[in-house]
C-alpha cells in the first residue's frame, strides 16, 4: 500500500459534528470544519440529524479533496450509539438519542436482565447509557423493530457502512458501557441472547482494520478516488487514549474532555490485581483499541462548562484566581446530577455566586471541573502522570488545580482535537504524537492544594 499523508477524519461528537483534516507524517490538523449536533424530536422519538451530517461530511470530504487530497478515512463517535439497520442497510429507525428517558416500568423490566457489573464492568446509568437500555426500550415501544432489523452497528461503524456498504462493530463502541460485552473475558455478554439480538450484532473487529473501500457513489460525490480506505473507526474517548496506548510507559492516565469528561487509568496489572470500582460513582470498565480492559470515570464536564458559563466566557486574571482562592468561593457537585463521581447531588455555591460573564466565576468553574476530574481519578486508582486531551488542556486554571489535587505531572496535548490525531493513528504505528507538554502555573499550589483539600472534605461530606 501507498504510503499514506492525508487522512480524513470524520468526528461525532455528542455537541458538534466534524470533519479534520490530518497530516499523518506530521499529525498536525491542517483543517477542520463542524456542523453543531442538534437532536430531533421525534417522530418517533428524539434522534441524531444523520442525513445532514452526511450531506455535510460529502460537502467536506470534497472540499477537503480538492483543497489537500485525501488518502484515507477514519471515523471516531460518541459512544451509547448504535444504529439499527433493515435488510436493504438503510436504517430500520431513526438512531436514538442516548439522552431520551424511558418510562419507570421500562425501566424496572430492564433493570431485571440486566447483567452485573462483575461482568459487564457497566453502572446503571440513566437514559439510553446503557445501549442495552436503548435496544430494550426501543423493540418494546416498536413490536416490529426487532423483525425490520437484520444488522446492528456501533455508531462510528454506522457512517463506514454508509462509506463502503460493510457492516462492523468495534471493540471499543461495543465496550462502552452498553452492557452487551464482557471486557473481562472479550466476549459478548449474556445480555443479546437474553434480548434475542445476538445473531443480529455485526462482527466485532479491531478500529484500526480496513473496513474497506468507498463505495462507487462516494467517489463520485466527492471526488475521491475509488479505492480510498475506510477503517473500522472508534470510539472517541479510546480515540483520545490510543496515541498512549502504542507509545508510553505505564502506569499513566489519560482525561479526555468534551461535553464528557472521560478518565482512563492505565497501569501494570495481573490476575492477582483485579479491577475494583464503584459503580455508583460513575466508574466503569473501558475497553481499549487492544481490547484491552481500561478503568475509567466520566462525568459531564463540557455540559457543566455551558451551564454555568452561558455562554458567556470570561478568562479569569490573576487577580480573580487570588479572590478565589483567599475567599475560598466554591461550586459544589453536582451541575449535572445524573452523572459523575456524586451522583444525585444538587449543585450549590459556597459563598455568593459569582455574576456570569465574571472572571471568579471563570476560575471557580474551572477549579470545580479539576476536582471534579480529581476525584474520578482518584476512584480509577489513578497513578503516575496524568494527560489532558481536548478543551479543558488549553485552560491554565484548570491544569493547575488538577497538579495540585493529584499531586503528580500534568501534561497538556498541544492537538486541536485528541480525537482526531487517535484516529488518524489507526492507519500506521509508525508515526507518534509530540510529547505532551509538561504543565507551568504561575500560581501557588500549597494555595491551591488548600482549597482543593477544603473542597474534597465539602463534596465528601454530605
Amino acid at each position: 500500500m501507498t504510503a499514506l499523508q492525508h487522512i480524513a477524519v470524520i468526528d461525532i461528537g455528542k455537541t458538534n459534528a466534524k470533519l479534520a483534516l490530518v497530516d499523518l507524517p506530521s499529525l498536525t490538523e491542517m483543517a477542520v470544519i463542524t456542523r453543531p449536533n442538534m437532536v430531533q424530536p421525534g417522530p418517533p422519538w428524539p434522534h441524531y440529524d444523520v442525513d445532514g451530517h452526511w450531506d455535510f461530511l460529502l460537502d467536506a470530504l470534497a472540499q477537503f479533496h480538492r483543497d489537500y487530497g485525501i488518502d484515507a478515512i477514519s471515523i471516531t463517535t460518541h459512544g451509547a450509539c448504535v444504529a439499527l439497520l433493515d435488510d436493504t442497510g438503510a436504517l430500520a429507525a431513526p438512531i436514538l438519542d442516548y439522552e431520551h428517558t424511558y418510562p419507570a416500568k421500562i425501566v424496572a423490566a430492564y433493570d431485571a436482565i440486566k447483567p452485573d457489573f462483575t461482568q459487564t464492568g457497566s453502572p446503571k446509568l440513566p437514559g439510553g447509557l446503557n445501549v442495552g437500555a436503548q435496544l430494550h426500550w426501543q423493540c418494546a415501544t416498536d413490536p416490529t423493530l426487532k423483525a425490520r432489523t437484520a444488522q446492528i452497528v456501533t455508531y462510528p461503524q454506522y457512517w463506514g457502512h454508509r462509506l463502503t456498504g460493510v457492516a462492523a462493530t468495534d471493540v471499543t463502541s461495543i465496550g462502552c458501557h452498553t452492557d452487551l460485552w464482557n471486557p473481562h473475558e472479550g466476549t459478548f455478554s449474556d445480555l443479546p441472547e437474553k434480548l434475542g439480538i445476538r445473531n443480529k450484532i455485526a462482527p466485532v473487529r479491531q478500529p484500526n482494520e480496513i473496513l474497506g473501500q468507498i463505495l462507487p457513489e462516494i467517489a463520485e460525490a466527492t471526488g475521491l478516488a475509488p479505492d480510498t480506505l475506510v477503517c473500522v473507526g472508534i470510539h472517541d474517548s479510546n480515540a483520545s487514549l490510543y496515541p498512549h496506548v502504542i507509545s508510553r510507559d505505564r502506569p499513566i492516565c489519560v482525561v479526555s474532555t468534551g461535553t464528557w469528561v472521560i478518565v482512563m487509568s492505565m497501569k501494570n496489572t495481573d490476575a492477582r490485581d483485579p479491577i475494583r470500582l464503584d459503580p455508583a460513582r460513575d466508574t466503569l470498565v473501558n475497553v481499549n483499541a487492544l481490547a484491552q480492559a481500561v478503568p475509567s470515570a466520566r462525568f459531564m464536564g463540557g455540559r457543566e462548562y455551558e451551564v454555568i458559563q452561558q455562554d458567556r466566557r470570561v478568562d479569569a486574571t490573576a487577580q480573580d484566581v487570588m479572590a478565589v482562592l483567599n475567599t475560598q468561593l466554591m461550586l459544589l457537585p453536582s451541575v449535572e446530577p445524573g452523572s459523575g463521581p456524586f451522583q444525585g447531588r444538587q449543585m450549590q455555591w459556597l459563598g455568593d455566586e459569582p455574576a456570569v460573564g465574571s472572571g471568579q466565576r471563570s476560575a471557580a468553574l474551572s477549579f470545580y471541573l479539576a476536582l471534579m476530574t480529581g476525584t474520578s481519578l482518584r476512584l480509577v486508582g489513578g497513578a503516575g502522570p496524568t494527560i489532558v486531551e481536548g478543551p479543558f488542556a488549553r485552560n491554565a486554571e484548570y491544569i493547575a488545580m488538577l497538579k495540585a489535587v493529584t499531586t503528580r505531572p500534568v501534561y497538556t496535548s498541544t492537538a486541536v482535537t485528541g480525537t482526531s490525531m487517535g484516529a488518524a493513528m489507526l492507519f500506521s504505528k509508525d508515526h507518534l504524537l509530540p510529547k505532551p507538554v509538561a504543565s507551568k502555573t504561575d500560581y501557588d499550589l500549597n494555595s491551591l492544594k488548600a482549597y482543593a483539600d477544603l473542597w474534597t472534605r465539602l463534596a465528601c461530606s454530605v
